[in-house]
């Protein structure tokens, strides 16, 4: 398709795991594909091969009808030929020249677009400062215009706002949300940090130990992952063994030692699964309601730990089995929820991810 990006590539490195990806990636202008998983998955290599800086052993990677790489006809486009706009994690801006000529390094820059970047990037007035002279939020919008100096056809970001400490990255991902939805280039992001895969993509691939093992919308992602290592990886804090016995309208019941959970049935007809439930899910209840809730699951529990979290308290229950619950300070306040105390953790049926074991 020429408005598709297509990938399936092997790459062996010593010390590493193997890199095996096959994906297909929508190129529409406004599309952001974060590309998400551990640190030592494999994302870098794999967007460094996107962009030519890395030779993959063998298969294809294919942009529209244009050929990048093909190991069997010995096809490898150069970088400079690819039209890919290559954000690297410390932003590699040059230290000895101002923002204006670090923008106009690229070829494909003329002066009337260097203008037009810098009016973009709000960067006109520090046209004249080097690189040591700006902040951190400042040093990312000069490389995101130099990454578009070269009028391409496609953004690759590896970990754009690793390199910022945290209070910075926090106000920053809004700030690259909206660059990266006004430049009307399709981008493909590397990250590994949960809230940034939430606020800045619209479709997702996650990536373990080198396989990519999931891919699509990022709410569908996040809220339906496909095993449990991807639920793992996406940040579900309660991931159980549990065994399925009985199936009805639906609906699955299944067994996590001497407690039973009902859930939406997904139509896998595997008896071993994992039960996969996310702590913003869970409930906790001092005395069973007047008026009962819709939760289907109301378990009987005696917390373990109570740990405060900033605004946040994190809430371990012994249910028969681990469960990780989140609540506000406020409220955990207002419960007075401490240590040894028995609670009712309530859990609705659409809240817990049935997948297979194996």
């Amino acid at each position: 398709m020429a408005n598709e990006l297509t990938i399936d590539v092997r790459r062996r490195h010593a010390g590493s795991p193997e890199i095996a990806a096959t994906l297909r990636l929508p190129l529409d202008t406004h599309s952001v594909t974060v590309l998400f998983g551990p640190s030592g998955a494999g994302k870098t290599t794999l967007l460094r091969m996107i962009a030519g800086l890395d030779m993959p052993d063998s298969g294809s990677i294919r942009c529209g009808d244009q050929i990048w790489f093909d190991a069997a006809r010995s096809t490898n486009l150069p970088p400079q030929r690819r039209q890919v706009g290559y954000l690297s994690q410390d932003y590699a801006l040059f230290p000895h020249l101002t923002v204006r000529r670090n923008l106009a390094y690229s070829h494909a820059a003329r002066g009337w677009a260097i203008d037009g970047l810098l009016a973009r990037f709000e960067l006109a007035e520090l046209a004249d400062r080097y690189p040591r002279q700006l902040s951190g939020g400042q040093l990312q919008r000069v490389a995101l215009a130099r990454a578009l100096a070269a009028a391409p056809r496609l953004l690759l970001l590896d970990e754009p706002l690793s390199a910022l400490d945290t209070p910075t990255r926090l106000r920053l991902r809004t700030d690259l949300r909206q660059l990266l939805a006004g430049v009307q280039v399709p981008a493909i992001v590397v990250t590994h940090d949960r809230i940034e895969a939430l606020a800045l993509g619209d479709s997702i691939a996650i990536m373990i130990g080198g396989r990519l093992r999931q891919a699509g919308a990022v709410e569908t992602v996040f809220d339906c992952p496909a095993d449990a290592e991807v639920a793992a990886a996406v940040g579900v804090e309660t991931i159980c063994p549990a065994r399925v016995v009985s199936r009805a309208a639906s609906l699955v019941t299944v067994e996590i030692g001497r407690a039973c959970l009902v859930a939406v049935d997904t139509g896998d007809p595997a008896d071993e699964v994992f039960a996969c439930i996310r702590a913003e899910s869970v409930t906790i209840e001092r005395n069973q309601p007047a008026t009962p809730s819709s939760a289907r699951n109301h378990l009987a529990a005696r917390i373990v730990s109570v740990t405060p979290e900033g605004p946040l308290a994190r809430v371990a229950l012994d249910c028969g089995f681990r469960l990780n619950a989140v609540v506000t300070r406020q409220s955990g306040n207002e419960m007075r929820l401490r240590e040894g105390d028995q609670v009712t953790a309530a859990v609705k049926a659409t809240s817990i991810r049935i997948v297979p074991r194996g």
